[in-house]
Order: structure tokens, then sequence, then C-alpha cells
């Protein structure tokens, strides 16, 4: 549910301890609590769609947004997408190229993406030959529709607006006023909010 997604959510913002987070682009990073999230970085989420997806916790705090509004398949498609870009075997290529297919762009598809007619077509031509750029048409057709409707609501919505002005007296303007190094975690307002 919703309320589930917003609290893994601000456990995922709080987590103090070092981890392993698997990076947009398939990178393994260890992130230390002197390594999270910045208000600084969080207001860079607002400067474009890239920025946010770009980094392991705009990505989440995006697909939480868009899994409160039903459409998180948006956001899987891109990534699937991103993945299988880096598939170094060419005998993996076609398997995950279909399997994308069939989650996402077929029409009987159990996640399927809103794609027009022309770009389907031209992706359900390319699954003849899949090749590692089989699916950009269609990617960035579903960024394009992320950027211009979901992710012009997700800078409004509470799952943003919460992480880069955190209500309370523990994060007053006073204590994080134009400071690069408060991260998100200096308030525990965020996992009641999320909760």
């Amino acid at each position: 549910s919703a309320k589930d997604m917003k609290h893994r959510l601000g456990f995922l913002l709080q987590k103090s301890d070092s981890c392993d987070y698997s990076s947009s682009q398939g990178k393994k990073e260890k992130i230390s609590s002197s390594q999270r999230v910045s208000q600084e970085e969080v207001r860079k989420w607002a400067d474009s769609l890239e920025n946010l997806i770009h980094h392991d916790r705009g990505l989440a705090a995006f697909r939480a947004f868009l899994k409160s509004e039903y459409s998180e398949e948006n956001i899987e498609f891109w990534v699937s997408c991103e993945d299988y870009k880096k598939t170094k075997s060419p005998s993996k290529l076609s398997p995950k190229a279909r399997k994308i297919y069939d989650e996402f762009i077929s029409v009987q598809a159990t996640k399927e993406v809103n794609l027009d007619s022309c770009t389907r077509e031209k992706t359900c031509h390319n699954m003849l030959e899949p090749t590692l750029s089989c699916f950009d048409e269609a990617q960035r057709k579903i960024f394009t529709l992320m950027e211009k409707d979901s992710y012009r609501r997700f800078l409004k919505s509470p799952y943003y607006l919460d992480l880069i002005s955190p209500p309370g007296a523990g994060c007053g303007p006073e204590n994080c006023k134009r400071s690069h190094t408060h991260t998100l975690d200096c308030n525990s307002n965020i996992i009641s909010q999320c909760a």
C-alpha cells in the first residue's frame, strides 16, 4: 500500500548504518552516515527528472510517489531498460528483451506502459533481433511522459516537500540554513510523516 511505501521510504532515508545500495548505474556503492543525502542534493532533484532518477534515494522517493498514484509501471519500465542496456552477454539479450516486452509493452502486459501505437509497433519489430537499443524510443517516450506529468506532481507532493523542508523544531532554519552537510535524518519527523 502507499502507506507501507511511505514508511519504507522513510526508513531508507533515515538508515544510519553503512549499507550496500545498488545505484541506477548498476554499481554497488558503500553509503555511510556521512554520505547521506544533503538538502542541497534534494534541491537538485527539482532541477530535472534526470537528476532525480539517477540518484538512488531520489529514485526511491519518486517510485514511492508513483506507487501512491498507481503508476509505478512507468519508472519500473525505465529502470528495466537502463538495466537491459548494461547486458554484456549477447545470449542474454533476447530473453531479457522478451521479459521487458511481455511485462510492459505487449497488449497483454501485466504492467503495460502508455505508448502510442507507432512506438509500440516499432518496439515489437525490434524484438525480432533485439539489440541494446531496441527499447530506446519507448524508454524516451515514457521518460518524457513522466517528465511532463508525474514528475511535476511529485515536486508538489509531500514525498518531495517533506524532504526539502522537513518540519519540526529539530531542523529549524537556525540549525540548517544554507548547510551543505545537513542531511535528511536531522529530524525524526520525516519518519513520522511517512508512517
